[in-house]
This record gives C-alpha cells, structure tokens and sequence, in this order.
C-alpha cells in the first residue's frame, strides 16, 4: 500500500509551529504533497530532511507567496518544475515527479496551487490562463495511459455539495461557472476525482474552512483540495480521507490534508 497526502499548509513554518510535524509523524505518508510553501528551498529541507525524503520544490520568486513541493520516500526519477505554456513560469504553482515504484514502474504525481482569484480584476485573468495550461499539461499526462496523481488545492469546488453556503457564493471566486467548468472537463477527459468517489456523494467532506469566526465549529467548509487520477491509478485507490483537525484550536492550516491509499 502507498499512502500519498496533499495539503495547502499555508507557510510551511507556521504549520510546523502548529503542530504539523505531530500530524506527520502519526499519519506516516509515503508521498507528501505540499502547497502555499513560502519559504526558500534550504529552509524546506529543514523541516523535511534530505536523508529521509526525495524533495522537489517549485519556489516562487515573490518572497512570501505560493511555492508548491513534493517529498517522497520513493526515489524520484525525474523533476518538472512549473509549467511553460506561456504564463509565468515562476510563479510556484505546479511541480510534478516521476517516483519509482518498489515493484517496478512508475508513479506521476503532481503538487499544484491554482490561484484563489477575485472576480473583476487581473487576479481572475491569470487563474484562467493557469487553469488552461493546466488542463493542457493533464491532457499530455494522460495520454501514455501512465499512472499520474494531480493533487493540490484547486480553489474550485465543483458541485453545490462541495461548498456548505453554495447559494450565497454563486457569484463568488471559486464557484463561478467558468471555474466549475474546468473541472467538468478533466473528469469528462477520464480524470477521476478520488475524494468524491471514494468520499461518497457529499455534501462534503469539506477541506478547507476560514479562520474568521464559528467557520470550522460549523462545518461551513469548501471542498477545494483534490487528488485526480488517472484511471488505471484510479482503479488502484483504495481509500480517501480528510484528516480534519478534532478541533479548532488543533488545526495546523486553515486546509485539512486529503490522503488517498493506493494499492501499488
């Protein structure tokens, strides 16, 4: 069995100092899948040392910002680091890796953060050039028929049951119809989203809930993280879950981690 986690950890040393080293040590992932890292590649290593884990870090060259990053307990055979498809090419938004499985073969997965966006200005422009060559790149991923994982907070939900309050945010980054449809197309294309197969038919689980005020108490979430896989991976995942924080006080991120098990 191979256990692969994603989360958005919201800065990498503040989910550290909240206790996320705790939550790493009990859930013991194979495959670690991290986004909003801002912090610089010397600094990741120091919160997950070399010796024990394959790193790949896609930094941003905004200090501060976005950053995404694997790290595996597989040897990695091959690191790409963002995408070039005409957007900026530095924004610490996707990396992807090739690990080697004990068996033989090999495993894609992918590390993605998507831009939040705010409706009526540039922010939601980018988000959908991003989302384009994203899908793009999905569609190069699929074709060999090879087993790939993108996986990442999408800041999209999908369907009404994906988001607590879906008719006040009908109009609201993140559940606009040009948004949603982006997701119909990779699922559409063969790409299957483990959360929801495996999660059952919602509302939630939720995976992300705002700080401010009775949010988490209330469950009044949105599922916006994901695992997407390609269907002769899809065929191998066994079990999704949402590692949500007991209580409030007990988060690490204002995102829960998604783990997906696979039988590989």
């Amino acid at each position: 069995m191979l256990t692969i986690a994603s989360v958005n950890v919201n800065g990498i040393r503040a989910a550290f100092k909240r206790g996320m080293g705790d939550w790493l040590a009990s859930r013991g992932p194979d495959v670690l899948l991290l986004q909003e890292v801002r912090a610089p590649d010397e600094m990741v290593g120091d919160f997950l040392p070399r010796d024990v884990w394959d790193l790949a870090h896609a930094e941003s060259t905004t200090k501060g910002r976005s950053g995404v990053a694997i790290a595996s307990r597989l040897p990695m055979s091959a690191v790409r680091i963002d995408l070039d498809h005409g957007v900026d090419s530095s924004s610490g938004r996707w990396v992807e890796a090739d690990l080697e499985l004990p068996g033989g073969g090999s495993l894609t997965v992918v590390s993605t953060y998507i831009h939040s966006g705010t409706l009526g200005t540039p922010s939601m422009d980018e988000k959908y050039a991003f989302l384009e060559v994203v899908t793009a790149r999905m569609a190069e991923l699929r074709a060999d028929g090879r087993y790939a994982v993108v996986a990442g907070d999408v800041n999209i939900a999908h369907r009404e049951v994906d988001i607590k309050n879906w008719k006040g945010n009908l109009k609201a980054a993140g559940f606009l119809p040009e948004e949603r449809a982006y997701l119909d197309r990779w699922f559409d294309a063969g790409w299957v989203d483990l959360g929801r197969r495996l999660g059952g038919d919602g509302p939630g689980p939720y995976t992300w809930w705002s700080w401010r005020g009775k949010a988490f108490d209330n469950d009044a979430g949105w599922r916006i993280d994901y695992q997407i896989a390609t269907e002769p991976l899809a065929e191998r995942a066994q079990k999704a879950e949402v590692d949500r924080a007991a209580a409030y006080d007990q988060r690490f991120s204002d995102h829960a981690p998604v783990v997906v098990t696979y039988d590989l």
